[in-house]
């Protein structure tokens, strides 16, 4: 997804479905709701209210109170709506058990417009809210197999969305050209040739498994150095499904685990529509302006924010696991405000620090705090000012670069 607004969306659905799948009620009580865009909301209320009413046999006072208040604050969301959004909406509501005695819990409401149309009705009544479908719509759906392949070993690797996993190395142990003295030519090479069509059978049948059975891959690519490769597809031992669907062979200068990795970057043109490719591209010419003397580029959290506030930056590249968060607490009485962006390491004590004191410029106690997480607020930003943010993946090769300049960086729209 190359788009800033699939890149940001995306983000935020992954964080709130980590947040939300270590949270418990303390009985079955916390909803999960799933409604496609062509699914009527007045039909979707009405089985709601009569879920409200079938929840009033509950036996306990406090899991009834907490199912049915929990159904009010879902229907009160979806009568804010004249008809479901274009991709319909998930909405996941409860008291979340806490320290505190039960009964005591207040409602969560967790409201989402999925980047991906909902394909199913669903309306459930749990401990734990159901994020299955959720996390089945924003996993990549397009995935391709590599395969680097020689005589003496190959690897087997997956691309999908922002990441490249090898999956299997195999070693081939077959013997090399040369043979041991006193050994005749004919019986050497014909020894050699038998090794390679074992060697090959076992590429192809954990080729099948791992891109047809595991993964069910959309093409493949073949790369290795030497002609092992074009005899390996010469005589057809990959399934047919995979012959027929080989997008390119290359040359490269590896094979195996590197092989599969150089296979990749030969295949830039191939896998344009593949997000690691994006990736690799936006930070690659990040890099290119850094490297010139009279570049567009800029790094760091106060540069990159400065920019954003001036309308000068045109694309923002920020690390998924960046951790911080923008605080900002503003006094009721005078209207002043203090902000700090602070790590997760410190950001129950910061918070803390800025709640806790009365406001420095009229003394009032009356303060309010305002928290967002640093990329949503870079978003917001860039919404604000048209310039592009993209969140890069920190599991890659290009993330680990970018987090080298602090994980966060842009690209000007012109030179300072």
């Amino acid at each position: 997804m190359s788009s800033q607004a699939d890149s940001v969306s995306l983000y935020k659905i992954k964080k709130l479905l980590s947040n939300l799948s270590s949270k418990r009620g303390r009985g079955t009580e916390l909803v999960s709701l799933y409604v496609p865009p062509n699914k009527a909301l007045h039909e979707v209320i009405t089985n709601l209210k009569d879920e409200y009413g079938t929840a009033s046999n509950i036996k306990s006072d406090t899991t009834r109170n907490h199912v049915q208040d929990a159904l009010t604050r879902t229907m009160q969301r979806l009568k804010l709506y004249k008809e479901p959004p274009k991709n319909g909406i998930v909405i996941f509501a409860g008291a979340i058990a806490g320290d505190g005695p039960p009964g005591s819990e207040p409602i969560e409401v967790y409201e989402i417009i999925p980047h991906e149309a909902v394909q199913t009705y669903l309306y459930r009544c749990d401990d734990h809210f159901h994020l299955e479908h959720l996390r089945e719509m924003i996993r990549e759906k397009k995935a391709i197999g590599i395969l680097s392949i020689d005589a003496s070993e190959s690897g087997i690797g997956i691309v999908s969305g922002d990441r490249v996993d090898v999956i299997k190395v195999l070693t081939s142990g077959v013997a090399g050209k040369h043979r041991a003295g006193g050994q005749s030519a004919r019986r050497f090479e014909r020894l050699r040739e038998m090794e390679l069509t074992g060697y090959y059978h076992r590429i192809a049948d954990h080729a099948k498994k791992i891109f047809l059975d595991d993964y069910a891959v959309q093409g493949v690519i073949i790369g290795g150095p030497g002609p092992t490769k074009s005899n390996f597809l010469k005589d057809e031992y990959l399934d047919y499904r995979l012959q027929n669907n080989v997008l390119a062979v290359l040359d490269t200068g590896y094979s195996g685990e590197e092989g599969v990795r150089e296979t990749l970057e030969r295949s830039a043109d191939i896998l344009q529509g593949v997000r690691l490719m994006e990736e690799k591209r936006l930070v690659q010419n990040f890099l290119r302006e850094v490297n010139k003397s009279q570049g567009l580029a800029i790094y760091g959290l106060t540069d990159v924010e400065d920019a954003l506030l001036r309308a000068a930056a045109d694309t923002v590249l920020v690390v998924d696991d960046i951790g911080m968060t923008r605080l900002r607490v503003i006094c009721k009485h005078c209207g002043k405000d203090e902000v700090k962006i602070v790590g997760r390491d410190t950001y129950m004590e910061e918070k803390q620090k800025m709640i806790g004191v009365v406001c420095p410029h009229c003394g009032s106690p009356d303060r309010v705090l305002e928290e967002k997480d640093i990329i949503e607020y870079f978003a917001d930003l860039g919404t604000d000012s048209s310039a592009k943010v993209e969140v890069i993946s920190a599991k890659t090769e290009e993330g680990r670069m970018l987090k080298s300049f602090s994980g966060i960086a842009a690209i000007l729209r012109y030179k300072q």
